[in-house]
Parts: structure tokens; sequence; C-alpha cells
């Protein structure tokens, strides 16, 4: 289903049904294909480069940005973040850190991805990106998909890393899971990472589940994955 790395584009993630569901045609047909394609997780152990590459999408450029959106990464704009955008990051991770400890970091990373959300999302419209993915909004600019919002969410942190912000962490390679034989809970899904310096920890950022401008939750990757449509992941607070 996933392509090997450097051997190609991966495969776009199957689609995640939000709360409401589809048609029952349709979710069978989806429960039939996933019966047929098992489980994995696409683990992606290169440079977070290739995660660039695999999707056609430039990598962060000092604070330039291409942002990724109408699901895989079909559309990219450019957005820079400016000097006083940097000092408001600064400003929040001071405000948000309550220790110089690796668990504050996270926190402020969490806080500050929301606020970058925020700001490019009133610039390129992608402010209306609603929370999980809807199938029949591919194609639309101002939606995002799991690929969207992991490719988002690493450039943001890289943003945050070459501006000196992150201590205890580097940003790690994105990578995904699926649970095919759930059904229609267990499609492939995509998610940004966290490493931590210390113990080589990967923490995954997932901003997928909420609305645009919350902040992602951050989970260990070992535990990351949605159990089901009412057993989110929680936004770090």
């Amino acid at each position: 289903m996933l392509s090997e790395i450097g051997k190609g584009r991966p495969s776009a993630p199957l689609p995640v049904l939000k709360r409401g569901g589809m048609g029952l045609q349709r979710v069978l047909c989806m429960v039939s294909l996933a019966a047929a394609l098992g489980a994995c997780t696409h683990e992606r152990n290169g440079p977070v480069s290739d995660h660039y590459a695999d999707f056609q999408v430039d990598a962060p450029n000092k604070n330039t940005v291409s942002v990724c959106h109408a699901y895989t990464c079909k559309m990219r704009t450019k957005f820079r973040f400016t000097d006083a955008d940097i000092d408001e990051l600064r400003a929040i991770f001071k405000k948000v850190k309550k220790g110089d400890t690796a668990a504050e970091e996270r926190r402020a990373v969490a806080y500050a991805v929301g606020w970058m959300e925020t700001r490019v999302g009133k610039a390129i419209g992608t402010d209306k990106d609603r929370p999980g993915m809807d199938f029949e909004a591919s194609g639309d600019p101002t939606q995002m998909d799991c690929v969207d919002e992991s490719t988002n969410t690493t450039s943001y942190m890289l943003v945050m890393q070459n501006n000196g912000l992150l201590k205890y962490h580097t940003v790690g390679t994105p990578f995904s899971k699926d649970q095919l034989w759930k059904g229609v809970a267990g499609w492939t899904h995509w998610t940004a990472v966290l490493k931590e310096t210390s113990n080589s920890q990967r923490w995954a950022v997932d901003s997928w589940i909420y609305a645009n401008g919350e902040n992602p939750a951050v989970v260990e990757v070992d535990k990351w994955y949605i159990k089901d449509l009412d057993s989110l992941p929680v936004a770090a607070k």
C-alpha cells in the first residue's frame, strides 16, 4: 500500500470517517478493502528531507515553508514567518514553559504549532480546516488531511529548531500507521515526530485530530494511534 522510501511517492492515506459517518454502502466497500489489505507500521528511518522528497514538497528554507493543503499536498503555498512572528514564538515558549524540562518543551511546541496554524490559516484560507478527514473534501484548498498536517507540523517544528527554540528535542521524520483489520477506524494515518535527545524517545505530534489552530496531541509513538473516533488523543495543554 505504501511504496518503499526512495522508490516512488507514498500512496495517499485512505479516508477516515468523521463523526456522523457515511452511507452504509460506502462503509461496506471500505471495510471490504480494509480486510484485504491487512495492517502495517510504515517506519521511516531516513532523514526528514526524504519525507519532503516523497511528497514533492519544498523543505523549509530558513523561515519560509511550503504549506500543504487540499489533501496529500495536492496544493502547496509558500509562507514566510517574519521576524515579528519568530519573536512571538519565543514569547510563547517563555510563557508556556513552567520548567526547564523536555516535557515542558513539548507543551511549548504544541502551543507554538497551534499559533502557527492560526497565523498561516488566516493568510492562505486554511483557517476553515475542519477536524479529522472528510472524504468529500479532497481537493478543497481550505482542508487538510493527515499527510498535509504531518508535513506542515514538521515544517513548523523545523522553523522552531532553526531558530534555536528546541533544547531537548530534534525534529524527526514523519511516519504512518494503520490498523486496517479494524475497518474504517483503522485507516492509514500520518504524524509529525519530535525526538527527545536524552533518550531517543520519539513523540507523535498530531494536529490532524483537531480544527485549525488548536494544539496538537503529543503522544509517545509506541502508544500513538487513533483507537476510535470517540477515543482520540487529548490536545496538549
